[in-house]
């Protein structure tokens, strides 16, 4: 389980990718999110698949790793698309049976469907894998900075950063509890749904109760070292927006008025 997740896994590097500027990359994230859900036909699909497969590249991480980054959401995805391919009802019917359609229209908007969650999954791969969670909380407190005097910004920060931290951690203790409870032989994939979820209790009291006690030393060891929230603290870490990180980002602005200008193709 923890292996699949792609989320809080930062692969040190230096990529292209790897050197932009924090804030860059997540204002780029958030505006190709919103573009994909402009791509309303092939040739808008096409334009951001190179995009996105020009990233995927320029990070200089194995295709591999953002397939894997998938298997997590795949029940979804494949729940997804096949209501698309058989509730669909517009285009040229190819198959009937009872309420079930199987249509050209559905074909073509389960695959825009499909590259669509692809698309989603593989841009936030991009910058998780390519940035580490200090500096994503880092960039984050920078872009909220104008707010922070209505907003806790930084205290919103600070607790992503811990959250995208320990949530891999978390996954790996659930493997090293799940795998003691196999040793004892408790059969994770027997029974119906309700017996399936009563033998996830013995998983759950033992990760809560390492959470707890996480926590503890966690907010120990920040008391130790003198933290009293943001009034007054220095930044170890500064942040640089260099000319590359202004290209890039136009580049990224280009692409989404590209796609918005081909929608009715």
């Amino acid at each position: 389980m923890a292996n699949q997740l792609i989320l809080g896994r930062y692969l040190p590097g230096n990529s292209l990718v790897h050197r932009l500027d924090p804030r860059m990359k997540i204002l780029a994230m958030i505006f190709m999110l919103a573009i994909i859900f402009f791509a309303n036909n092939w040739l808008t699909n096409v334009v951001l698949i190179a995009f996105t497969l020009a990233m995927v590249l320029a990070t200089g991480i194995s295709l591999k790793v953002f397939i894997r980054g998938l298997k997590p959401m795949l029940f979804l995805i494949v729940l997804t698309v096949l209501l698309q391919v058989f509730f669909t009802t517009k285009g040229a019917v190819l198959f009937r049976l009872g309420p079930i359609v199987l249509t050209t229209g559905g074909l073509e908007n389960a695959f825009f469907i499909l590259i669509r969650f692809v698309l989603i999954i593989f841009i936030s791969t991009v910058l998780t894998l390519t940035t580490s969670p200090l500096d994503i909380t880092n960039a984050i407190e920078s872009l909220l900075a104008p707010i922070k005097n209505i907003f806790p910004v930084h205290e919103m920060a600070l607790m992503l950063s811990i959250a995208l931290r320990f949530v891999p951690t978390l996954l790996d203790e659930t493997d090293t509890i799940m795998d003691a409870q196999r040793a004892r032989g408790v059969d994770f994939s027997e029974g119906n749904i309700m017996q399936r979820a009563k033998s996830f209790l013995p998983i759950l009291i033992p990760l809560f109760i390492s959470a707890f006690d996480r926590a503890y030393d966690l907010s120990t060891a920040m008391e130790a070292r003198g933290y009293r929230g943001s009034e007054g603290r220095t930044k170890y870490r500064l942040l640089y927006w260099q000319n590359l990180d202004t290209v890039m980002l136009l580049g990224v602005v280009v692409v989404g008025a590209l796609v918005v200008g081909l929608r009715q193709w």
